[in-house]
């Protein structure tokens, strides 16, 4: 997004904070931020000063995680259902909310499977998670793969296999084609029998090549993308299919840490370097056809996967599905990411701001002075996010927020808004859940934006 006002950049980036931490909860940070900065303009209409709102916010915020963690449950990764009412909770907001039945486990199975140790572990590197976009069929045929998939076939010339078992897989970094002079020089031929000769020996370079493919016992063949010449040509896709080697084409470079990691094998840089020990491994390796399209890709089926990494196969009828859709099970996992770095989960549907605002309020009548101002206004300015819900659900927003109120003066922590049945109701019963880690990281985030504001004394425009 490109804005210029400076404190409408802060905002961006603010947004930007909460996708980087809790993967969830970017529209809610703005909203709060937003909230804060109206509730600082009438507090410094009463002349409070700057530098007394932003330590009392600051204490505001602290105290609010302390309210957070208190009424938080505390989560177990092992219950994967806990897990996916809290998935559900995120992809109900989104486009494909309606296929949440199938996307809110494959969400959950792809992180959990990318865990080295559920016990211990209190961080999951997301780019473990290989997400290949196919166009054709619906989402419903989305899928996650224990193993390794190409959006592509394999490459191949007549007589080629496509089809491997027990494979034995190569990843190559030479080129499989005639050398080429470092500088841009040209080789002037003047007879038929130089250029007979030039002929015969780029066939016997790039045979050596292949038969040295063959001799370290590969028989499925990754080939990396050059720049510089040709990665291969019909010859040598010729020679390797004649030695039933299956080839596949055009590895990114950025591609190729994730394949040696789930195949376990090594990147080779030279023919002659090539050897048994560098090669992966995988149980099946062949072209699948993609249903409800022509198209085909490649499945690396029983693989070892010493590196702990999944593959999500994801369908759609078009490029702008796909997008969403990768967009919204990412911050899915996300989410999941969330329980595995702060493991306790809290109602949703407006219940932690409430029980925080009732609470504050509660708090800032024991102090004294300004402070006890700031905070009040800090525990009303949070109440925007139910009275935000309450309004695009289309219900009387006002009406909405005194229930609450009442409902959590009564003890009932979990009260939320229930936008279905247009009611508030315990959210707990509903299994309406989300991670601590987004509530608590956006009012902390919001908080510190809002105080960096108030703190410029001044705008200068510049040309």
């Amino acid at each position: 997004m490109k804005v210029l006002h400076p404190a409408a950049k802060m905002l961006v980036e603010l947004s930007q904070s909460q996708d980087i931490e809790a993967g969830d909860g970017t529209t809610s940070v703005c909203v709060i931020a937003g909230a804060l900065l109206d509730a600082c303009g009438s507090l410094l209409s009463k002349g409070i000063h700057p530098t007394s709102i932003a330590s009392a916010f600051v204490h505001a915020a602290e105290q609010s995680e302390r309210i957070l963690e208190e009424m938080a449950v505390p989560v177990d990764l092992n219950d994967r259902e806990s897990l996916i009412d809290a998935v559900n909770t995120c992809l109900s907001s989104k486009v494909v909310s309606q296929n949440s039945e199938l996307l809110a486990p494959l969400a959950v199975d792809s992180v959990l499977g990318i865990l080295q140790d559920k016990d211990t572990d209190t961080n999951v590197d997301l780019r473990d998670i290989r997400m290949v976009e196919q166009v054709g069929g619906t989402i419903d045929d989305t899928e996650l793969v224990d193993g390794l998939v190409f959006n592509k076939g394999s490459t191949k010339s007549a007589g080629g296999p496509s089809q491997v078992s027990n494979a034995k897989i190569a990843l190559i970094q030479f080129c499989l084609s005639a050398p080429k002079t470092d500088l841009e020089n040209n080789v002037v031929i003047s007879d038929y029998a130089a250029m007979d000769r030039i002929l015969r020996d780029e066939r016997k370079h790039i045979l050596g090549l292949c038969k040295k493919i063959k001799k370290s016992g590969a028989n499925v063949v990754l080939i990396q993308k050059s720049i510089l010449r040709e990665a291969y040509n019909e010859l040598s896709l010729h020679f390797l299919a004649k030695m039933g080697i299956l080839v596949v084409t055009d590895i990114e470079r950025a591609d190729v840490e994730f394949i040696c990691r789930t195949l376990g094998c090594q990147p080779v840089a030279h023919a002659d370097s090539l050897s048994a020990e560098k090669l992966g491994g995988a149980a099946s390796v062949g072209d699948v056809s993609v249903s409800g399209s022509g198209h085909k890709v490649v499945k690396f089926s029983g693989v070892k996967n010493p590196g702990k990494t999944m593959t999500v196969l994801l369908r759609g009828s078009n490029r702008l599905v796909l997008a969403e859709t990768n967009r919204s099970i990412h911050d899915a996992q996300c989410v999941v990411r969330s329980f595995v770095k702060k493991r306790y989960l809290i109602a949703g549907g407006g219940a932690p701001e409430v029980e925080i605002a009732l609470r504050l309020k509660e708090y800032a009548l024991g102090k004294t002075g300004m402070d006890a101002y700031c905070i009040k206004a800090f525990a009303e300015a949070l109440e925007v996010i139910p009275y935000t819900l309450a309004e695009n659900a289309g219900m009387k927003p006002i009406e909405i927020v005194t229930e609450l109120r009442k409902m959590h003066a009564d003890g009932i922590k979990g009260a939320g808004i229930n936008v279905k049945k247009s009611a508030v109701t315990d959210m707990y019963d509903l299994r309406v859940l989300q991670p601590l880690l987004v509530t608590t990281s956006a009012i902390s985030l919001a908080t510190e934006t809002v105080c960096m504001i108030l703190k410029i004394d001044d705008l200068v425009v510049v040309g």
